[in-house]
């Protein structure tokens, strides 16, 4: 189980990155770094995932949003959702009876 919250821990990190170059974009590896308190090679790590998933492209000045980045915005209420009714579901598992 430690493993989840090791994901999770990794998905909530590409969020806060993808939140900054939204707010603040293009914004550069080290200036990321700084912000998040993360060493630069996390912060590349999360760039490329966010690259990957179409979240992000780069530029001469650093990450910069997608088309893309604004629809995933836009389901992300709708995905957090679902997770939430996954984590309700699974709790009902080991339900004292």
């Amino acid at each position: 189980m430690s493993k989840l919250k090791d994901e999770i821990d990794v998905v909530e990190r590409h969020l806060k990155i993808l939140d900054i170059i939204i707010k603040e974009g293009p914004i550069g590896i080290i200036k990321l770094s700084e912000k998040t308190h993360l060493p630069p090679h996390k912060v590349r790590y999360s760039l490329r995932v966010l690259e990957s998933n179409g979240l992000i492209k780069p530029s001469a000045n650093g990450a910069m949003i997608t088309e893309k980045t604004e629809e995933f915005i836009n389901d992300f209420e709708n995905i957090i959702q679902k997770i939430a009714a996954k984590i309700k579901s699974l709790e009902k598992l080991f339900a004292p009876r």
